[in-house]
C-alpha cells in the first residue's frame, strides 16, 4: 500500500523497523545518524543508550542469541560506524542474524573524506551477508524489508544499511508493502528423498556412529527432533561450542561437547566412529585440529543449510544440503534402532577413564568449583553469558547445559569484551530468565562502561568475574609451549598491594552493588547474595593463577595428544 503523504525519509526508516516487528534497538547517537534519533522518539521501539557502538552490537547479537530474532543497532558514519566492526564480524562468523543500521555523510559528499566519512559499505564487506548504501528514501521500504529477510533466513547473518543524512531528510511518498525481488539468493533447499534414503542405509550399515551437532540445529529450532532422533536410534551425541545446548546434556546419551578444550570421550568418540553425522556443524579447526587428521575412517554425513560448507574444511561421503529440521523430521518417521552394545559400552569406558575433573585445592576458590557450585544454587536454569578466554571455557565444561539458547557465547571470533553487554541484550530480550555474565578481569574491562547501561535501563544482569589478574588463556599457551616467559600477559598493578582495579569500587560509581570474594567458604553465601538482590549485582571472584582448562589439545594437533594434567 502507497503511503499518500510524504514523510521524511528518518521517519520512513523508523516505520519499516516497526514494520518488522523490532521492539528494542541498541543505538548510540551522532551528527549523522542524529535525525533517526529525532524520529525514533516518536516510535514505540525502545531504545537502549550503549555506553559504546561496540557495546551496541554486542547487545544485539545477545539480543538475538538468546530469541533467534535479528538483533538491531545503530550508530553515526565515521567512528561509530567503525565501533560496530567487531559485533557485526562476531555476529557474522557465529550465523547470527543482525540489521545494523548507519548514518553517512551527504551522498553528494560522498568520496571526498569529508568530517567523519568512512566507507562502511567497503569495511563491512567480507563480514556481511549484504550491504545496502541508500541513494533514495523512496527505496528503504525494499531495502529494510530485503534486510531482515536476509538476516533471518538460510544460515543467518548480519547486514548493514547505510543511510546519508540528505535521504534522512528526503521528503517521499512510499509503499511500505514492496515485493521481495532477489536475482539469485536462494535461502531453502528442497530436500531430496534418495538423500534421506541414502543416510538410512549408511545408519543400519554402522556399527559406531555418532552424531556431531553444531549451532545449525539451535539455529533451525531442531533441537526436539535431535532429541527424538538420537534417543530413537540410540546413537550418542556430542556437540560443539555453539551447539551446547542442542542436547540436554543430562541426557544418557550425551557425551557433551568436543575439540580442543572439549570432553575426551566426546573427542574419543567423534575420531573413533564409523559414522559421522555432522549435522548443522562446519568442522572447524577448534573442533578438528588438522582436518585431515580428524574422523580417519569414518564415513561422513554432512548436512548443512549452506551450500558452500559441505566439502569446504572435510570431504563428505554424503553432503546433504537441506534445512536440519527437515532432514530430522524425515528421518524420525520411520526410525533404525540398533542396540550398539560394544560402541555403547567404549564409551561409557571412557567417560569412567576420562571424566570432567580437576585437582582440588582446599581453601582455594577454583574456577571450575565456581561453576559448579553456580549451577547447583541456580538449578542448572540460567542463561550463561561469558566474556572469551580461560573462563569462556570453565563455563562451557562446569555448567550442566539442558536448552537450545542457554549458552551464549562469541565461538568462531573469539571476542574479548563479549560477555557483558551480550548479557545486557540477552536480558532485554528474555526478562523472565535469569542471565549470568561469567568474565574474566581482562574480558570484562573491555566493556566495562556498560554497567553504566545496565543502571540507567535498569536491566538486571548478574555478573561474576573470574579475576586471576591475567589474560589467563593466553598465559597457559605460555606456560603450555613457550615456557612460561611473559608476553604483556600479567593484568596485576605490582604498585598496588591489592588484586588491580578495585571492580566493586568501580560497579558502585555506577550505583551497582558488588562483593570480592577471596574464600572458598565463602563462595555460597556471595552467590546467593548475588541471587536474592534485586538489579544488576558484581561479584570479583578472586581465583588466583594456578589453574589450567583441561583437557586440552595443542592447536594443529588431534586427539591423541590431548593433555589432561
Amino acid at each position: 500500500m502507497t503511503n499518500n503523504k510524504a514523510m521524511k525519509g528518518s521517519d520512513i526508516t523508523i516505520k519499516c523497523l516497526e514494520n518488522e516487528g523490532v521492539e528494542t534497538i541498541f543505538a548510540y547517537p551522532g551528527g549523522f545518524s542524529l535525525e533517526l534519533h529525532q524520529s525514533i522518539q516518536d516510535s514505540k521501539i525502545r531504545v537502549i543508550l550503549p555506553r559504546h557502538e561496540q557495546g551496541g552490537a554486542f547487545a544485539a547479537c545477545g539480543y538475538a542469541r538468546a530469541t533467534g530474532k535479528a538483533g538491531a543497532c545503530m550508530a553515526t558514519s565515521g567512528p561509530g560506524a567503525t565501533n560496530l566492526l567487531t559485533g557485526i564480524a562476531d555476529a557474522y562468523m557465529d550465523s547470527i542474524p543482525l540489521v545494523c543500521v548507519t548514518g553517512q555523510v551527504p551522498s553528494s559528499m560522498i568520496g571526498k573524506n569529508v568530517f567523519q566519512e568512512t566507507d562502511i559499505i567497503g569495511m563491512t564487506r567480507p563480514i556481511v551477508k549484504h550491504s545496502y548504501l541508500v541513494l533514495s528514501a523512496k527505496d528503504l521500504p525494499r531495502i529494510f524489508k530485503e534486510a531482515f529477510h536476509l538476516a533471518v533466513s538460510g544460515r543467518p547473518g548480519p547486514v548493514v544499511v547505510d543511510i546519508p543524512k540528505n535521504v534522512q531528510q528526503e521528503m517521499v511518498e512510499v509503499d511500505f508493502n514492496p515485493k521481495l525481488e532477489f536475482n539469485s539468493y536462494k535461502a531453502k533447499f528442497k530436500l531430496k528423498k534418495s538423500d534421506i534414503t541414502e543416510l538410512k542405509k549408511m545408519i543400519k550399515a554402522s556399527k559406531r556412529p555418532c552424531i556431531y551437532a553444531g549451532g545449525g540445529i539451535i539455529t533451525a529450532e531442531a533441537s526436539e527432533e535431535l532429541r527424538k532422533f538420537a534417543e530413537s536410534y540410540n546413537i550418542p551425541v556430542v556437540t560443539t561450542l555453539m551447539g551446547v545446548g542442542s542436547f540436554p546434556e543430562n541426557n544418557p546419551l550425551s557425551l557433551k561437547w568436543l575439540g580442543m578444550h572439549g570432553t575426551v570421550y566426546g573427542n574419543n568418540a567423534a575420531n573413533e566412529c564409523d559414522l559421522l553425522l555432522a549435522f548443522g556443524a562446519r568442522f572447524d579447526d577448534r573442533v578438528t585440529g588438522n582436518p585431515a587428521n580428524f574422523a580417519v575412517g569414518s564415513k561422513i554425513v554432512h548436512v548443512d543449510i549452506d551450500k558452500s560448507e559441505i566439502n569446504k574444511n572435510k570431504i563428505a561421503d554424503l553432503g546433504i544440503i537441506a534445512d536440519i529440521k527437515e532432514v530430522l523430521t524425515a528421518l524420525n518417521k520411520e526410525p533404525i534402532r540398533q542396540a550398539y552394545k560394544a560402541w555403547h559400552a567404549q564409551i561409557n569406558d571412557w567417560k569412567e577413564e576420562f571424566p570432567m575433573m580437576y585437582k582440588e585445592k582446599l581453601g582455594s576458590v577454583q574456577p571450575q568449583y565456581v561453576m559448579e557450585k553456580l549451577c547447583e544454587m541456580t538449578n542448572g536454569e540460567a542463561i550463561i553469558v561469558p566474556g572469551v578466554g580461560q573462563h569462556q571455557m570453565w563455563a562451557a565444561q562446569y555448567y550442566d547445559y539442558t536448552f537450545p539458547r542457554q549458552l551464549l557465547t562469541s565461538g568462531g571470533l573469539g571476542a574479548m569484551g563479549f560477555g557483558l553487554p551480550a548479557a545486557m541484550g540477552a536480558k532485554v530480550a528474555r526478562p523472565d530468565k535469569l542471565v549470568i555474565n561469567i568474565d574474566g578481569d581482562g574480558s570484562f574491562q573491555m566493556n566495562i562502561q556498560e554497567l553504566g547501561t545496565l543502571h540507567a535501563e535498569e536491566i538486571n544482569v548478574k555478573m561474576i568475574i573470574l579475576n586471576n589478574q591475567h589474560l589467563g588463556m593466553v598465559a597457559q599457551w605460555e606456560d603450555r609451549f613457550y615456557g612460561s616467559k611473559r608476553g604483556n600477559t600479567v593484568m596485576k598493578n605490582k604498585r598496588v598491594d591489592r588484586p588491580y582495579p578495585d571492580f566493586v569500587t568501580i560497579a558502585s560509581g555506577y550505583a551497582i552493588p558488588g562483593r570480592e570474594v577471596y574464600k572458598r567458604e565463602d563462595l555460597e553465601s556471595a552467590i546467593k547474595d548475588m541471587l536474592e538482590t534485586e538489579g544488576p549485582y558484581i561479584l570479583d571472584i578472586h581465583t588466583g593463577y594456578e589453574e589450567h582448562v583441561l583437557p586440552m589439545i595443542p592447536p594443529g594437533k588431534d586427539y591423541k595428544s590431548i593433555i589432561n594434567e
